[in-house]
């Protein structure tokens, strides 16, 4: 019952019930990536819009709705970029210099927090004396 609940009143939390409809009626599956997305396609007689076309694409997270856990692959191939999915065509190949994915962590306990900040732990670095206050007229 909960999960019911959850995916009438919540959107953030995977999908919801409208979603989870379209998706059962005219969703494609098209392909799941490494973090347990599920990916799908619509194609409509028409198209909504002329620089996109007839295909809609959409992504139903693994969890949490966090679009910074797409894989560039897949987010090429739901921007329109690519025609064909990643499990179609592997056309995308990270590069050496790539680093793998890592989460977002803004407003976590473990959001990057710079020597300095209000919110870091320890000593505050002293001032250095560089700054001016602006006054008006001169």
């Amino acid at each position: 019952m909960k999960q019911f609940w959850t995916q009438f009143f919540t959107w953030w939390n995977g999908q919801t019930l409208g979603t989870r409809y379209f998706t059962w009626r005219k969703g494609q599956f098209v392909g799941e990536d490494e973090f347990g997305n599920r990916y799908y396609r619509y194609v409509q007689a028409e198209a909504i819009d002329s620089n996109v076309g007839a295909e809609r694409r959409w992504v139903v997270y693994n969890g949490e709705a966090d679009a910074s856990k797409v894989p560039p692959g897949w987010r090429a191939w739901l921007a329109h970029n690519w025609d064909l999915p990643p499990t179609e065509e592997p056309a995308y190949q990270p590069r050496p210099w790539e680093r793998p994915f890592v989460p977002n962590m803004t407003g976590t306990p473990q959001a990057y927090r710079p020597s300095g900040s209000s919110l870091s732990t320890g000593q505050r670095p002293a001032a250095t004396g560089d700054y001016v206050p602006w006054t008006p007229g001169e």
